[in-house]
């Protein structure tokens, strides 16, 4: 394999990165990302042999972006379009700082909450 395809994410992989999975059967969803893709232009996986797609990580870090605004921010998907559609739509690397942050903080309050329940259960 040469180094431009290593660059060069498949769905499944940006599903495990983003941590989407099904509730209901605690499998890696891809349907998110393509439902993403139709809803904001600015998502173009590259489509190599074989239909499949793969993401660079300009994709991916978008898509951590949409993820973050729909999920952490509880904004609608016109609002992040809205936003992705604006003049000031690239975030600076302080916003870039704050969203790492916000999401470590999510991860954090989720597994203080997984050891809190261990506790009581165990």
């Amino acid at each position: 394999m040469n180094d431009d395809f290593k660059k060069y994410k498949s769905i499944g992989e940006v599903a495990q990165i983003l941590n989407l999975v099904n509730k209901k059967t605690g499998k890696l969803s891809t349907y998110t990302i393509r439902f993403w893709e139709k809803e904001f232009k600015q998502l173009k996986p590259f489509i190599f042999s074989g239909n499949r797609r793969y993401y660079d990580n300009n994709s991916i870090k978008l898509l951590k972006k949409i993820q973050f605004l729909l999920k952490n921010k509880g904004m609608t998907i016109k609002g992040v379009k809205k936003q992705l559609n604006s003049k000031d739509s690239e975030l600076d690397e302080n916003n870039n700082k704050i969203i790492k942050n916000e999401i470590l903080k999510t991860k954090i309050e989720k597994i203080s909450n997984l050891l809190k329940n261990l506790k009581k259960n165990g």
